[in-house]
């Protein structure tokens, strides 16, 4: 894997926030059986992914928006795409929205998490292989 300079698209490619080549996730986001895995270690670095017990109970509160994103978003478009079409079309849309982007909205909270309060910082000339707590 390459390393990734920049910190947001580390983060958006679900990178290691230390030394932003290891994978978040142990498996891809369509493999719905397993989408939730993370390894407890960064393979290229080392750095623990869970911080302290109990750390992703946090990132339900980032789901949570980025659900009423995704809600919101996808009425004010079938608003204005379909005509304000009955009720039943709204949550139907809606449902199936938040359904299908439910594997990509908790990959992102816990990393957004992991970035934003995890106390780990990128560190570009990290040696391969060495860990430190």
């Amino acid at each position: 894997m390459s390393r990734i300079q920049s910190t947001p698209l580390s983060l958006l490619a679900l990178r290691c926030p230390r030394c932003h080549e290891g994978p978040l996730f142990k498996s891809s986001a369509f493999n719905l059986s397993k989408f939730t895995e993370m390894p407890e270690h960064c393979p290229v670095c080392g750095q623990t992914y869970e911080p302290e017990p109990g750390f992703y109970w946090g990132a339900m509160f980032i789901s949570y928006a980025f659900t009423v994103a995704i809600f919101v978003t996808s009425g004010v478009l079938l608003y204005w795409l379909a005509g304000d079409p009955a009720l039943w079309v709204y949550i139907a849309t809606v449902s199936i929205a938040a359904l299908l982007t439910m594997p990509l909205v908790l990959r992102y909270s816990r990393a957004l998490m992991l970035y934003l309060f995890g106390g780990v910082r990128y560190e570009p000339n990290r040696a391969a292989g060495t860990s430190r707590p």
